[in-house]
């Protein structure tokens, strides 16, 4: 298992109660399995409109392997206005 630490951020950090989470994930997960996973911990995320993940500060696509090291962060939906 291979752990993984999530920033959290705005309504995020409202649904974990925290401003880092970690997760337990098989090794080298991809960013779908790391969302799956969050989902699956933390069912509020399910009833977001949207959510995305970042890896290394940059928007992370699905199928993006996540390596040892990187940084990954919760982006909330946000509003515009």
């Amino acid at each position: 298992m291979e752990k993984i630490t999530l920033l959290c951020f705005g309504v995020a950090r409202d649904i974990t109660g925290a401003g880092n989470v970690s997760l337990h994930l098989r090794p080298r997960p991809s960013v779908a399995d790391v969302r799956q996973q969050l989902i699956a911990d933390y069912p509020a995320f399910g009833e977001l409109v949207s959510f995305a993940i970042a890896r290394n500060e940059e928007y992370a696509d699905p199928d993006e392997v996540v390596e040892n090291g990187d940084v990954l962060a919760i982006i909330p939906p946000v509003s515009g206005g």
